[in-house]
């Protein structure tokens, strides 16, 4: 028989997979390193680091949690979902709601010391997860991922406000492109990233009912548009040096960085099982953090 305590416990640890924290890890790393850049190679104020990545945090939780609720529906047909707590039955449709509506309440209000734009920005983050990609494009478009990867690619853009003192309405365009470049690294990086555990996971995508590149257009399409995707986001990943917030360190690790996650996408061009899919999704995401660990390392050593 459950104790409460035990029955408490049970359900803090449904709260925490709601809020995705292995995605999370992820997102707070390319919040953190442009806060470093921003700052011009040195760490900004303690409590702004905190609140920075406390704030994150949050936003990146309460986004996946209303998510949750309202894909509660299409999570109870896919293997991959069904046994998330609102389609077990662990927690109620309004228990998840209520959660994810108060993270993103408080990830404003521990944003706004930073700065406004900080919040803003995160909180934009999860309109555009929530709204534009979650309750419009996800179910009735092939190019959801594609657009809808925005949402992903805000946290640099958080983390870049946070570590400056930017005012859009005053300051040059040109002191935001490191911004804008740091985030299309990103965008571009999602497709491929996505479409590889899309072509996994194609038949329980087809089961839902969403229209996933793979289950629309083919497992051949795909590849195609992962290979073409993965040439994009590499040759922006060389942009930042152009725009001297990096160095020559940063250029020689994204090139190899570069060469293995261009191999991984080929391959599948060749090989056809699900065991090079999943090479080219495990190794994206190790792509993504050290590709940022480099740009953290390059400035820290050559300033």
């Amino acid at each position: 028989m459950s104790t409460p305590k035990n029955q408490t416990n049970s359900k803090l640890a449904d709260f925490r997979v709601l809020m995705k924290f292995r995605i999370i890890s992820l997102l707070l790393l390319t919040t953190l390193i442009p806060m470093y850049l921003a700052n011009g190679g040195e760490w900004p104020k303690f409590y702004i680091v905190v609140l920075t990545l406390l704030g994150g945090t949050l936003a990146a939780g309460g986004a996946n949690a209303i998510n949750m609720f309202y894909d509660r529906d299409i999570d109870a047909v896919m293997s991959r979902t069904k046994k998330r707590p609102l389609p077990n039955n662990r927690l109620t449709q309004w228990e998840v709601l209520g959660f994810g509506l108060t993270l993103s309440v408080l990830s404003f209000l521990v944003l706004l010391p930073v700065n406004l734009l900080t919040a803003i920005l995160a909180v934009s983050g999860i309109f555009y997860y929530v709204v534009i990609y979650t309750m419009w494009l996800k179910r009735t478009t092939v190019q959801n991922i594609v657009i809808g990867g925005a949402a992903g690619a805000i946290p640099p853009m958080v983390g870049w406000a946070a570590g400056t003192d930017i005012n859009l309405f005053v300051d040059s365009p040109i002191k935001w492109l490191p911004a804008v470049f740091l985030f299309a690294i990103v965008f571009y990086w999602t497709p491929p990233h996505f479409w590889a555990l899309a072509i996994i996971r194609r038949e329980d995508y087809a089961k839902a009912g969403v229209p996933m590149l793979p289950v629309v257009k083919g497992e051949a399409e795909t590849r195609r548009q992962i290979v073409l995707y993965s040439f994009i986001m590499i040759a922006l990943s060389f942009m930042l040096v152009s725009l001297q917030v990096v160095g020559l360190l940063y250029l020689g690790l994204a090139m190899v960085l570069g060469a293995i996650f261009l191999y991984y996408a080929a391959n599948m061009m060749r090989d056809h099982s699900h065991a090079a899919a999943w090479k080219l999704y495990r190794y994206s995401l190790l792509y993504l953090a050290l590709l940022f660990v480099a740009m953290g390392i390059d400035r820290a050593l050559l300033g």
